[in-house]
């Protein structure tokens, strides 16, 4: 089993990177986050990977952190999600934020991922719950997270992609930060603002 890849990015798309090792390219799918920390062509990289075996196809699921990849197989190990319905959830949503979601039984912030719906979002909770790592610091949302959850939500809801908003989210000054002075009307008209100029 291949349980790391360091080497050089030979070719990157969002959601997979070619690394090559020793004048081997290995194709590996990523999540979003890993992507963007990725260097240009040409740039080092090292990955954890997961080996995913089927009949017919070896697979492998590479992840920038430890966390990323801990997630992961916890996300494959819940009856109804494949290595690709885990690879949607944690590009759209951080790893400690899932976890925080999960043990607040937070429905909506998990069906807000592409992809997940009501009943793989419960069935998510009920079964890692209990099977999450112990040194996850999943601390409870703060007012600044709890916004920022709700403008992803709708910004989604109206059809944005999650890339797209969370590089507008990141730009936008204080409010997108604030806790109680910012008001989610004021930032969302702000963000769609920004949106339609892109």
């Amino acid at each position: 089993m291949i349980a790391r890849l360091s080497g050089k990015v030979l070719e990157k798309h969002p959601n997979r990177v070619i690394v090559d090792v020793a004048g081997v390219g290995y194709d590996v799918q990523v999540p979003l986050s890993t992507f963007y920390g990725c260097g240009d062509p040409g740039a080092a990289i090292a990955l954890r990977i997961h080996t995913h075996v089927r009949e017919d196809q070896l697979a492998l699921y590479g992840f920038a952190t430890d966390l990323e990849l801990v997630m992961f197989e916890k996300l494959i190990a819940v009856s109804g999600i494949g290595p690709k319905l885990a690879l949607s959830v944690l590009s759209g949503i951080e790893p400690r934020e899932l976890a925080g979601a999960i043990l607040r039984n937070d429905i909506a912030r998990l069906t807000a991922i592409p992809g997940v719906g009501k009943k793989t979002a419960e069935r998510i909770c009920v079964e890692l719950r209990d099977r999450l790592p112990k040194t996850i610091d999943a601390a409870p949302a703060s007012p600044a997270d709890s916004l920022r959850e709700d403008l992803v939500s709708a910004l989604a809801n109206l059809g944005y992609h999650r890339q797209a908003i969370d590089k507008v989210l990141d730009k936008l000054p204080a409010p997108a930060s604030a806790t109680a002075t910012a008001r989610f009307e004021d930032v969302l008209r702000a963000a769609l603002k920004d949106l339609s100029r892109a």
